[in-house]
């Protein structure tokens, strides 16, 4: 039982990362408004830590982190910022694109854990896709002040303004966005794959959906 359910949950995880590829190269993963993407791969990324835990979570947030690096250099699609970032340091910028959503997919394995052991699994689910969304915003801009916060561009976007209030101005709407159906989604395609057998019960009790 184990065994297959182990293999279950790999086939999964290799269906996250083949849709987190997909989406790099069409609109539903990098939706681009002005210097920043609404993105929506924090989706399969939040899928992935529902199913496999941080470990999964951490592969599928490598994925993405990669897709958004590729960016930088024009594949996958281009990110204005990311080109511009790219420039004044392309290291910086493999880990400001890269580093924070590793460490969102690791963190979202442990947050659905402790999640379901306190709420419905549907609930469980929401919590973790909104974290998903949230995480992937503060890790994000928190690596782009800390790592280019001393240079002309990202000045010249700050505008004098301190660290939090641009962080909130910046990401506007677009984080709105990403939280809103990140939650919703991650908490219907959860709930299926709770209801499918695909996420394995606590012993302690069984969840009802």
């Amino acid at each position: 039982m184990n065994k297959k359910l182990s293999t279950t949950q790999l086939t999964i995880l290799g269906l996250m990362t083949a849709l987190l590829l997909l989406m790099a190269y069409t609109p539903l993963g990098y939706l681009n408004i002005g210097p920043l993407a609404i993105t929506f791969n924090v989706i399969p990324v939040a899928i992935s830590a529902i199913v496999l835990g941080p470990l999964g979570g951490a592969i599928a947030g490598g994925v993405f982190g990669l897709t958004s690096f590729l960016q930088c250099i024009g594949i996958g699609g281009s990110s204005a910022m990311g080109v511009i970032l790219f420039d004044i340091n392309p290291v910086f910028a493999f880990i400001q694109r890269f580093v924070p959503r590793v460490l969102d997919g690791f963190l979202l394995g442990y947050i659905f854990n402790f999640a379901r052991r306190h709420f419905h699994i549907y609930v469980a689910c929401a919590i973790t896709g909104f974290c998903s969304a949230f995480l992937n915003t503060v890790f994000f801009m928190l690596a782009l002040v800390l790592l280019y916060g001393n240079t002309e561009y990202v000045q010249g976007l700050m505008g004098g303004q301190n660290i939090l209030m641009f962080i909130c101005t910046f990401v506007g709407i677009n984080a709105v966005c990403e939280m809103i159906s990140s939650t919703l989604l991650t908490s219907a395609v959860g709930a299926a794959l709770y209801k499918a057998r695909f996420i394995p019960a606590l012993k302690q009790k069984s969840q009802p959906v």
